[in-house]
Order: structure tokens, then C-alpha cells, then sequence
């Protein structure tokens, strides 16, 4: 795969484009999105499925990608996907770093680490658990809710990354309105969990 990818050089783009930053910790933010093709999780409620067959995604030269962020007015990048560990991204960080650009990065941890970022958001999926060497490095844990049940793995997943680590509980989507209340109880009970909502979703930006 490296070599195909020329060691990051070129990259498997989804998509990419310019937009606020919808939940989590940096939700508000302007941030420039670099969504990659290709995912080894494959979650029922996903909603980039689109993404998932990276063969969908011809490489794309990391010189392309960068010529577009430079031209907006963007000073964060957030790299998604799909799973975007899937790739090499020591390219890609050092361009965007040459260029003062803060590095969000999104995954789910089931690839190894790559790449220089600012910002790691681990979002923990039961099927395909991270591996253990990127629980110490995330800067935020974002555990999807779909029911009740789901809070033990928030727990589990909580007890592994760092005393640092923000912790944000979101409702699956398409069960807001059911998994809300028991977010809400949830958090207050145990205030150092926050709730994360998909607020682009609400305003009807990317």
C-alpha cells in the first residue's frame, strides 16, 4: 500500500472542503476537512459510508490537496475519513505544518499512529476496538451513544486514556430524541463526561 501511496505522497481523497467544525471539543471552529477513502470499521450508523471502499478513491498527490487549504482562509485542518490511520500521513502533516496549519485528527484507533498532529480525536468503536498505544495519545475521547449500554464502553474506554483527555458522550443521529435523556442523566451524574452534539447537522453545513 505504501508503496502505491509513493510513502504518503499521495493520498486516497474522499473529499475535502471548508466548513465549521460541527462537535466536540473544537465544535464552532473554522476548519478545513481532508476526508480520506478506505475504512476497516464499518459501522452500521456511519454516516460517510460513502467512504469505505478506498478502490472508489484514485491517490491524489499531497501537492494538490495543500494547493486548495492554502488558498482559503483556514488555520486548522481536520484529516477524517473513513479511517484516515489507514495511510501514511507524515507528508501531508509536515506541508501543513510548513504552513502554521493546526492538525485535528479524527479516527478510531484501530491503525497505527502516523503523522504529527495538534489534536487527536478517538472516537472508540466496540467492533474494532483502538489499539492500546493510541489511548495515551488522545486529546479527546468521543464515544457514540446508541443506547444505555453504550455507557459501559464509554467507562471502559475512559479508564485508558489519560487524566488529560477530554470526554465527550454524542448521540448516535438517527436516536437523538430516544438516547438524549439518558446522556443528560448520564452527564450530570458523572460530570466529567460532556455532551457532544453533531450541531452542523443542525444548521445544514458539511
Amino acid at each position: 500500500m505504501n508503496s502505491l501511496l509513493d510513502e504518503g505522497r499521495l493520498l486516497p481523497l474522499a473529499e475535502d472542503f471548508y466548513t465549521i467544525q460541527g462537535e466536540g471539543y473544537h465544535m464552532g471552529k473554522a476548519a478545513y476537512f481532508i476526508r480520506l477513502g478506505g475504512c476497516d470499521v464499518g459501522c452500521a450508523w456511519c454516516d460517510s459510508k460513502f467512504t469505505w471502499n478506498p478502490k472508489l478513491f484514485p491517490p491524489v498527490p499531497v501537492t494538490e490537496i495543500m494547493s486548495r487549504v492554502v488558498k482559503c482562509t483556514a488555520r486548522a485542518v481536520v484529516i477524517t475519513g473513513g479511517e484516515p490511520l489507514s495511510y501514511p500521513l507524515g507528508v501531508l502533516c509536515k506541508e501543513l505544518k510548513n504552513y502554521g496549519i493546526e492538525i485535528f485528527l479524527e479516527t478510531s484507533g484501530s491503525q497505527p499512529m502516523s503523522g504529527e498532529m495538534d489534536w487527536i480525536c478517538l472516537s472508540p468503536k466496540q467492533n474494532h476496538p483502538p489499539l492500546p498505544e493510541i489511548y495515551p495519545l488522545a486529546s479527546e475521547l468521543k464515544v457514540i451513544i446508541t443506547g444505555p449500554l453504550d455507557m459501559e464502553w464509554a467507562e471502559f474506554n475512559r479508564r485508558k486514556v489519560g487524566p488529560q483527555c477530554h470526554l465527550y458522550l454524542q448521540p448516535e443521529w438517527s436516536r437523538r430524541e430516544a438516547v438524549l435523556p439518558h446522556i443528560i442523566s448520564y452527564v450530570k451524574a458523572n460530570p466529567s463526561w460532556k455532551i457532544s452534539l453533531q450541531t452542523h447537522k443542525y444548521i445544514n453545513i458539511p
